[in-house]
């Protein structure tokens, strides 16, 4: 049943340009669920017409939505925008991300960048590449802050930067309202006392851990704390949200919520997001997504791993990319098939003696024939899924991703089910797990040779 297969396949739609995504993939939903005729191309049930096909948009007789007719991989900057009512400008950006799709490889990625990151801007000195928005907008950049800083991420990352989304937050709090919220499970307590208001001061924020269901605002301050940590962190906090809205605007019983308030969901977009992507367009994008497995949308983050620290002279506290690092983090992201590794892993004795692996980062081996399931025994979204292709990525043989019979296992496990003791070890080892984690089966016939449970102890590496 094609529509089932929508929830997984459908975040790549969000891919094309983060929480303008959203609107996309709510528009889709809205116009199958209504299922509104067109009267000409480029026209949607409900929502302002456009002239005519845009670039890389073409119709069919009779369709629903638009196909998406390019072959080369679409790139996107999304940037988020700290747009105070009280100000008009210019801003910095808060997140930036960036998302791309490959139409024929049928795959994904969200990259985020973090804030201070020390970069040369095109045509201006070195700075913290959230600067280059406020510069573009400040001294009259061709197309504005939008496209400096699109050039300035295409310069430092090395891939063409083929269109930007710009939202402000207060759009986002609008979108997550107007779906109902969103659900997070949040690993750790947040006591962030200087989390910032709108008028320059303090709005204490205090967030135990556990599940929460987070209304817009929430969700807001959940994805934009430093609490206890720097913009990696916070990087991946964003991400987290994006699967969780990803999650509730493809519940099948928010459909007609989101057909009735579909020309709302329109208003806020137009009011709170700036895009050189055309409707059509985005609608396109979201359908060539049909054909997204979960499992090919790879996530990344240019952490600790690949920038350096560094105080500037005017005592700046910012972060110097490690470009070799970089360029592996890129490549990760934008590489439909990653190369073959050469390294091999130490084995492993039969006995699995109960120990701590070594912290540092296990390379990766030339994939084995073992056949592994990743389950979700919790009930965070997208857990198994992201976990899984980060798997793949290091050569595990996972052939089944979904849910487990129950979402409320406290520990993480490591099924065998046939005696695989060195992929087991190997498994927990790229998972951060000891190898205490890894219990026998007692099923014969079971479809996978090894099954990893995931339980609320579980973080993602």
């Amino acid at each position: 049943m094609r529509r089932k297969n929508f929830a997984a396949a459908f975040f790549a739609g969000i891919l094309t340009v983060t929480l303008l995504g959203i609107g996309a993939v709510v528009v889709w939903f809205a116009i199958n669920w209504v299922r509104g005729s067109m009267a000409m191309p480029g026209v949607v049930p409900g929502l302002p017409s456009s002239v005519g096909p845009s670039e890389n948009v073409t119709y069919e007789s009779g369709a629903i939505v638009p196909n998406w007719s390019g072959t080369e991989r679409v790139t996107v900057l999304a940037l988020g925008i700290d747009e105070r009512e009280q100000e008009e400008g210019p801003w910095r950006t808060d997140t930036i991300m960036v998302l791309t799709l490959d139409p024929v490889a049928k795959q994904g990625g969200v990259l985020s960048i973090p804030r201070d990151l020390w970069v040369p801007i095109p045509g201006y000195k070195d700075g913290r590449i959230n600067t280059a928005h406020f510069l573009g907008d400040l001294y009259g950049y061709p197309g504005g802050g939008p496209a400096l800083a699109r050039d300035t991420v295409e310069y430092n990352l090395g891939e063409p930067i083929h269109y930007y989304a710009r939202i402000n937050f207060q759009g986002f709090v609008e979108l997550v309202n107007l779906i109902g919220g969103v659900d997070i499970y949040v690993d750790e307590t947040i006591n962030d006392p200087t989390y910032p208001d709108y008028n320059y001061g303090y709005d204490p924020l205090y967030i135990e851990a556990g599940f929460h269901h987070f209304d817009g605002e929430m969700a807001l301050k959940y994805a934009r704390t430093r609490h206890g940590s720097s913009d990696f962190d916070r990087a991946r906090r964003q991400q987290q949200v994006m699967l969780a809205v990803l999650d509730r605007v493809t519940s099948m019983e928010m459909l007609p919520t989101l057909a009735k308030n579909m020309p709302k969901l329109y208003d806020i977009m137009q009011a709170s997001v700036q895009t050189d992507l055309a409707l059509d367009q985005i609608l396109a994008l979201a359908n060539v997504t049909t054909q997204v497995e979960h499992t090919n949308i790879r996530f990344g983050v240019i952490d600790q791993t690949s920038t350096q620290p560094w105080v500037t002279p005017d005592g700046a506290q910012v972060l110097v990319p490690i470009r070799e690092k970089m360029r592996e983090v890129r490549d990760y992201i934008f590489t439909a098939t990653l190369p073959t590794p050469t390294v091999t892993l130490p084995q492993v004795t039969q006995s699995l003696p109960e120990q701590e692996l070594p912290p540092t980062a296990i390379p990766t081996v030339t994939p084995d024939t073992t056949t592994v399931a990743v389950l979700n025994g919790t009930p965070q979204g997208g857990l198994a899924s992201t976990t899984a292709e980060y798997l793949k990525s290091n050569g595990v043989n996972v052939i089944q991703v979904g849910n487990a019979t129950r979402q409320d296992y406290a520990n993480t496990m490591i099924v065998m089910y046939r005696d695989q003791p060195t992929t087991a070890a190997r498994l927990a080892g790229l998972l951060n797990l000891s190898t205490s984690v890894i219990v026998s089966g007692n099923d014969p016939n079971a479809a996978q040779d090894i099954v990893i449970i995931l339980g609320v102890d579980y973080k993602q590496p």
